[in-house]
């Protein structure tokens, strides 16, 4: 593992992790920060913890209905497509152990 240092909102943190992740960790981090220093720079939220809150919902928000960029699932949004795996696992669990019996 390795240390990386890092600021988001003039804070200073160190975080662990793979070498091999350091990049998509550091884009990570910048993407936060932008989107943290947006929401402060708005003026309707204050408090760093309610601005991390409100920019961690915004970007899961946004991870959720992003769409594949081409092929099957091209139109699926990843949220729908979780969704639709936990319904299929649901009706899986349904069928081999029907509610009311045990093994």
């Amino acid at each position: 593992m390795e240390r990386v240092d890092i600021s988001l909102l003039g804070r200073d943190y160190s975080l662990a992790c793979p070498p091999s992740e350091k990049a998509r960790l550091l884009e990570a981090v910048k993407l936060v920060d932008q989107r943290m220093q947006s929401i402060k720079g708005s003026g309707r939220v204050s408090g760093n913890e309610r601005i991390a809150v409100m920019a961690a919902i915004q970007i899961a928000s946004e991870f959720l209905s992003a769409k594949a960029p081409d092929g099957p699932l091209a139109n699926v949004a990843f949220g729908d497509f979780k969704r639709k795996i936990e319904d299929m696992h649901a009706m899986i669990d349904d069928v081999i152990e029907p509610s009311g019996t045990s093994r």
